[in-house]
């Protein structure tokens, strides 16, 4: 099958109206929403802001006000902008300009890279699941890295490794000390989730999106409603707008704080915490100028068995377990190999969901 890639299509000399296989109204899992408003619209809409520099304070009180703003911020929205991590926005800026470059290159350099499999460490590719025949499009390419335990990156452009492996090391760091105050929030041990899921050997996968400018984004999607696989995942982008993410049966736009880093929390968090920190629904819309962002996904190790009784938060909330246990490998081809459908993966393993009933 001859694949071709949204920024081809998107480049087509005098292109003026979008191709009817990349039209929202084909995939038959999407319903227009309710209602979409912007985060300056009304305080109902605030996106929680979390201080990373009040995590690591000295003062007892100011580091307890911080874990349970990010316990209040992980429970009430999945979603909040991180401020004074500690990441360069100098570095920030070079990652999105070196993944800029990376798109631009032609088209025979970049799908040397094309993969077949889901755990191919280096997958470039157009939509969400090329390889499973789709006949309808998302207006999206992207670009997937395994990074950690192991660390895999193209060889052009000629920078893009070295300033990855620098983004990846720090944006690591931030994420392992998160996910401690993400324990402490429940008043579980600090490490707990470290141990229990092995982070040192975790999974991480950097998944880079270009969204090519479109003269009809009103027609298409870049990503349908969908939540994360793993526990955080940490986003950064361009100037161009594009995500949104659930709140309250509402569509919200994400406009960032500038030199913020945008974090979700994913199912696996979801899992762990037996529902009380449930994964955000969120998708991506296109706009008439090019959109980049990049996520890395931070996530238990392969092996590891994810579920809510390994955790004391069952017996402290007298909760009985939600989900089914599950190796994360599992889990992540059972997601990629699926069209994207809301949080329908996770609700697989849901005990007493109506797919359990059937």
């Amino acid at each position: 099958m001859l694949i071709t890639s949204a920024k081809e299509v998107a480049e087509l000399p005098n292109l003026k109206a979008v191709p009817s296989n990349y039209y929202v109204d084909n995939h038959h899992n999407y319903s227009l929403p309710a209602a979409i408003i912007d985060t300056n619209d009304d305080d109902d809409s605030l996106i929680p802001i979390i201080d990373f520099s009040l995590l690591s304070s000295e003062d007892p009180h100011q580091l307890s006000k911080a874990i349970q703003d990010l316990g209040r911020a992980c429970q009430h929205w999945g979603f909040f902008m991180l401020v004074n991590h500690g990441i360069e926005e100098g570095l920030m800026e070079e990652l999105i300009g070196v993944t800029n470059e990376f798109f631009l290159m032609p088209e025979e350099d970049k799908w040397k890279y094309k993969g077949e499999n889901v755990f191919d460490p280096i997958k470039y590719g157009t939509s969400f699941n090329y390889t499973s025949n789709e006949t309808n499009f998302y207006w999206r390419d992207f670009l997937k890295l395994s990074l950690h335990p192991q660390f895999h990156s193209p060889d052009q452009p000629n920078n893009f490794r070295e300033v990855l492996r620098d983004y990846c090391d720090k944006s690591r760091k931030v994420a392992r000390m998160l996910l401690s105050g993400i324990s402490e929030s429940l008043g579980l041990e600090k490490e707990l989730m470290e141990k229990s899921l092995d982070l040192d050997s975790g999974f991480e996968l950097l998944v880079a999106n270009y969204y090519p400018a479109c003269p009809q984004p009103e027609l298409v999607l870049g990503l349908p409603p969908h939540s994360d696989f793993g526990l955080l995942t940490l986003l950064i982008q361009n100037d161009v707008g594009g995500l949104q993410i659930q709140h309250n049966g509402k569509w919200i736009n994400i406009n960032p704080i500038p030199n913020s880093i945008l974090v979700n929390t994913g199912d696996h968090l979801e899992i762990f915490t037996n529902g009380k920190y449930k994964s955000v629904l969120h998708r991506a819309i296109v706009n008439k100028e090019a959109r980049i962002s990049i996520g890395i996904a931070n996530c238990p190790a392969m092996n590891a068995i994810v579920s809510p009784a390994d955790s004391p938060l069952i017996q402290n909330e007298r909760l009985p377990p939600l989900y089914l246990p599950k190796e994360y490998r599992e889990y992540v081809e059972m997601q990629q190999t699926k069209p994207l459908d809301g949080k329908s993966c996770l609700d697989q393993i849901k005990i007493n969901s109506p797919s359990k009933m059937l």
